[in-house]
């Protein structure tokens, strides 16, 4: 069985940490998480999540194979096969847990994002009719069907075991990342997290392009002039304040 050597790797993280000029609590603040989670990692009696490697990484200067072997590696050197193979089933055994994506057992809520991005598609034909197709509306049209992808398809269903052991307040899935300050992200509240950003997704979606058509109806002198302003505070208001009160909720 490989595994990473823990007392090897806390070493390592602690060197790094120190070279960078960091305290614990500094580098915890950096990954979201609490300086406590980082004192395990360097006394070896536990080792980040597989998703923090990478901003990790960053953090301390070196890349993820160097993170996992424990060492700094010169740049011209080649890994001969052996250590290839090592890293390659250090890395597996390290992902120790598979991440289920919500396409492989959620699917029937998929209809929802369908329907949602069908009214949005109809939503942005009468505006380009009417001439006012613009910024704002493509935006809040845009993010919807974008992060809708994620949140009904390939969002995570179970977050690792890492996040309901700490305190963590930041969440990474590859390129995509959140941050609430205040809300300790675990598999409590995590559905509810999710259930909030396909809400949004929809209502940025279907709801939000109807905004200008009564805007412009009830305020047509002025609302050119504040129509984008009024789709942002909606569009993040929307995202990041219900998303923030089912966090605290349960918590």
């Amino acid at each position: 069985m490989y595994e990473l050597n823990k007392q090897k790797f806390g070493a390592f993280v602690s060197a790094l940490r120190k070279e960078r000029g960091y305290t614990q609590k500094e580098l915890a603040q950096k990954l979201f998480i609490s300086d406590k989670a980082v004192s395990k990692w360097e006394t070896g009696m536990s080792v980040p999540d597989v998703s923090l490697l990478v901003p990790l990484s960053e953090l301390l200067g070196v890349s993820v194979t160097e993170l996992l072997m424990c060492e700094k590696m010169e740049q011209p050197a080649q890994m001969d096969t052996c250590q290839v193979e090592s890293l390659v089933k250090t890395a597996i055994a390290y992902a120790d847990e598979t991440p289920q994506r919500a396409y492989q057992s959620d699917r029937k809520k998929a209809w929802l994002y369908a329907v949602s991005l069908a009214v949005g598609v109809l939503w942005m034909f009468l505006h380009w009719k009417n001439g006012s197709l613009t910024e704002a509306v493509r935006l809040c049209a845009g993010f919807g069907a974008g992060f809708g992808l994620y949140f009904f398809f390939f969002v995570r269903t179970k977050l690792p075991s890492f996040y309901d052991e700490n305190s963590i307040s930041g969440f990474y899935d590859g390129p995509v990342r959140m941050n609430l300050a205040g809300v300790q992200f675990n598999n409590r509240n995590w559905p509810h997290i999710v259930h909030a950003g396909r809400l949004w997704c929809c209502a940025a979606m279907a709801v939000l392009p109807a905004v200008p058509f009564l805007g412009a109806a009830i305020l047509p002198d002025i609302w050119p002039m504040i129509e984008r302003y009024v789709l942002l505070v909606l569009l993040l208001g929307g995202l990041f304040i219900p998303m923030y009160a089912v966090g605290i909720k349960y918590k």
